[in-house]
């Protein structure tokens, strides 16, 4: 199983978008994937049309058994999709409340990691799709990838509080999750009609180097 996360504590830059794309494309080949939504807004969930408002099972039912995950959970929250080979976990807006209700609850930073070590041979792929913050969800979602995508507008405050993100990168790897690693930059909402675009993209590549994918994702609205 490989392990995806998709991480940005800036909200609205294509996470959602990258994930669903990815997720698709990787079923498409003949993969097993499971997508998982981990944002208590819910565009993951919206997407495949059910209201995060009103679902009654969601991944909000992991972190409800006092850092523990009951054998047999896991599979009874995960739903097909009209995607072959595309499962999906979603999520609930009670996600929003987990900061406030789980203080001083020991392991609920590993609620995710043993929640796929029970799925480990069904997929072939986990994507994480996780809230613009980096709170008790995105530290779920770096203790288990294997590997880190981060979407960038190619806007003005584009590398603004990525340097966050990074710092908390760093303290996951050296203290719990030693895997962990940026695979790529993706570049999104490109505007190449703009001198603005172009120069946050060269800003952007001279700031991560060759983690920067090639393929710039360009606005477009069907996506």
């Amino acid at each position: 199983m490989r392990i995806w996360g998709v991480a940005n504590q800036k909200g609205g830059v294509g996470k959602t978008t990258s994930v669903v794309t990815l997720g698709g494309l990787l079923a498409q080949e003949g993969n097993r994937v499971l997508v998982m939504d981990l944002d208590p807004h819910g565009s993951l969930t919206s997407y495949f049309k059910y209201d995060p408002d009103t679902i009654e099972q969601s991944a909000f039912d992991l972190f409800m058994h006092q850092g523990k995950v009951p054998d047999g959970l896991p599979e009874q929250l995960i739903t097909g999709t009209s995607c072959e080979g595309l499962d999906l976990m979603p999520a609930s807006t009670a996600l929003a409340t987990l900061e406030r209700r789980m203080v001083g609850v020991e392991g609920m930073g590993l609620i995710i990691s043993k929640t796929l070590a029970m799925l480990w041979d069904q997929y072939d792929y986990v994507l994480i799709d996780c809230p613009p913050s980096l709170g008790l969800l995105t530290l779920n979602e770096l203790t288990v990838a294997n590997e880190i995508f981060i979407p960038l507008q190619t806007e003005f405050f584009a590398l603004q509080g990525v340097s966050k993100l990074l710092q908390t990168f760093e303290i996951i790897k050296k203290r719990l999750n030693s895997s962990l690693e940026i695979t790529g930059i993706i570049p999104c909402m490109y505007d190449n009609r703009t001198k603005l675009g172009q120069a946050v993209l060269d800003k952007i590549k001279e700031y991560f180097e060759d983690k920067v994918f090639d393929t710039n994702i360009r606005k477009n609205i069907k996506l």
